[in-house]
């Protein structure tokens, strides 16, 4: 158990076991996982979606948040739509595609008109170039 397991578990015992931590624990929902990577001209978003499909994510920034979501969707209720042929009895079912939504505070550094985003094997890379900085400006002098 790490130090933020126990603040959640205390967090969770103050306020009634309402936090989304505590959901999570319950469920055995995990947030996505991400990496973030800083190179000299870029930033670079990876994150884990097996499962998914890029019509399945929704991407949208907001000044300079950067919200990843996706929608809940239950996957033997798909599978039963396509195959009403034949109905199908689970025997286990631990497969499900649940909610989540992840939000991220940009470094002012980026130039949100770059940002592009893909989609491939299960991989969200969302791809963020810097702004260009302007060079230090020699200012004049001038004898008054």
């Amino acid at each position: 158990m790490n130090e933020l397991s126990i603040f959640n578990t205390l967090f969770d015992d103050v306020f009634g076991g309402n936090t989304s931590a505590a959901v999570m624990r319950r469920t055995g929902f995990t947030a996505p996982k991400v990496d973030v990577i800083e190179e000299d001209n870029a930033y670079t978003l990876e994150m884990e979606l097996p499962g998914r499909s890029e019509n399945d994510i929704n991407i949208e920034l907001d000044h300079d948040n950067l919200t990843i979501a996706s929608k809940e969707e239950d996957v033997k209720e798909e599978k039963e739509v396509k195959n009403e042929k034949k109905a199908k009895k689970y025997l286990l079912n631990e497969r499900r595609c649940t909610s989540f939504t992840r939000r991220f505070s940009l470094p002012q550094d980026v130039d949100a008109d770059s940002i592009a985003a893909s989609f491939k094997n299960g991989i969200l890379t969302v791809s963020m170039k810097k702004k260009a900085i302007a060079a230090p400006k020699q200012i004049a002098v001038i004898a008054g």
